[in-house]
């Protein structure tokens, strides 16, 4: 077996083992879905019935290779309230990746370029402020950026809408509803991207063409992109790589504060309704995503490595 078949196998496991955890867990909250779905004025017959349909009378285990078997065949199951996950999850989904995609590129650009201006100064004032700033705002969470984004550029200023409303066809309605909750994203993920950029290019400055190269006289901006940035790039993708199941773990928070109709939303009434199929098909399609991701990442990096050679 080759080595890209190992890696996407036990990648594969540790998608399955996931999965399991989380059904698990779900099943472990306080009530069921039976309870956390029922109308108003169900009596505990019509409740215990429920719950015998939505198969909560079966051990958990077992719940959970059913609802796997399903998983070759595109089958995510039937939420608690009896609409087919997929269907739930196929509206929403590519909204998230929209914003999570924005944000990636945000991050992406953003990170590169201030690790550079840093790196053309290395030990000065704007190396200083950029490494310094990028430590303090990889600290904040998600929520945390959401928020004071929504006080400074909607509240005060009235600049940018606070919430998202949804077209006919279920994206936002307008494009600046995407800058807050694409800014909350971005924000934490380019001082963690920083940091790792600008490590990668000082190591990388060190090395002996690079040396060779000022003492030829080049100037530092054609040093940077000649002769540094190339052999930094795989350790920089690597890490962007790693930005994106975070990004896509972050947007459930950003979501739910901005009103912005992706996978947050479902995600958080799943939780509500006890819906283990429902969270476990979110976080199906999200590790796949993520998992994908990584691949490219693990070959765009190899290549990059190997150009190098």
């Amino acid at each position: 077996m080759s080595g890209f078949a190992i890696v996407v196998l036990k990648r594969a496991v540790l998608l399955g083992i996931l999965l399991a955890v989380v059904f698990v867990a779900v099943d472990l909250l306080p009530g069921d879905a039976a309870r956390a779905t029922a109308a108003r004025g169900e009596s505990a017959a019509d409740v215990a019935r429920r719950r015998v349909e939505l198969g909560l009378d079966r051990p958990v285990l077992e719940r959970f290779w059913e609802w796997m078997s399903g998983l070759p065949r595109g089958d995510l199951g039937v939420s608690a309230r009896g609409v087919p996950v997929r269907e739930l999850v196929s509206g929403a989904f590519p909204n998230t990746l929209l914003l999570g995609g924005l944000a990636l590129a945000l991050t992406a650009v953003c990170s590169l370029a201030l690790a550079g201006w840093a790196a053309l100064r290395p030990g000065g004032w704007v190396d200083r402020v950029v490494s310094g700033t990028a430590t303090a705002v990889l600290a904040l969470p998600e929520f945390v950026v959401a928020i004071a984004l929504v006080a400074v550029l909607s509240l005060w200023t009235g600049w940018l809408p606070a919430v998202t409303i949804a077209g006919s066809d279920g994206a936002p309605a307008s494009w600046d509803m995407l800058v807050l909750p694409v800014l909350a994203l971005a924000i934490p993920q380019t001082g963690w991207n920083v940091r790792i950029a600008r490590a990668t290019l000082a190591d990388e400055a060190r090395e002996p063409h690079v040396e060779a190269a000022v003492l030829d006289g080049l100037s530092p901006g054609r040093v940077l992109l000649r002769h540094v940035l190339p052999g930094a790039l795989p350790a920089i993708v690597a890490g962007l790589a790693t930005s994106t199941g975070m990004l896509l773990g972050g947007a459930v928070a950003v979501e739910v504060v901005f009103n912005y109709p992706g996978i947050g939303s479902v995600l958080a009434s799943a939780a509500t309704d006890r819906d283990a199929p429902l969270v476990a098909g979110v976080t199906a399609l999200t590790g796949a995503v993520i998992t994908v991701v990584l691949l490219i990442a693990d070959i765009t990096r190899d290549v990059l490595a190997g150009g190098r050679r």
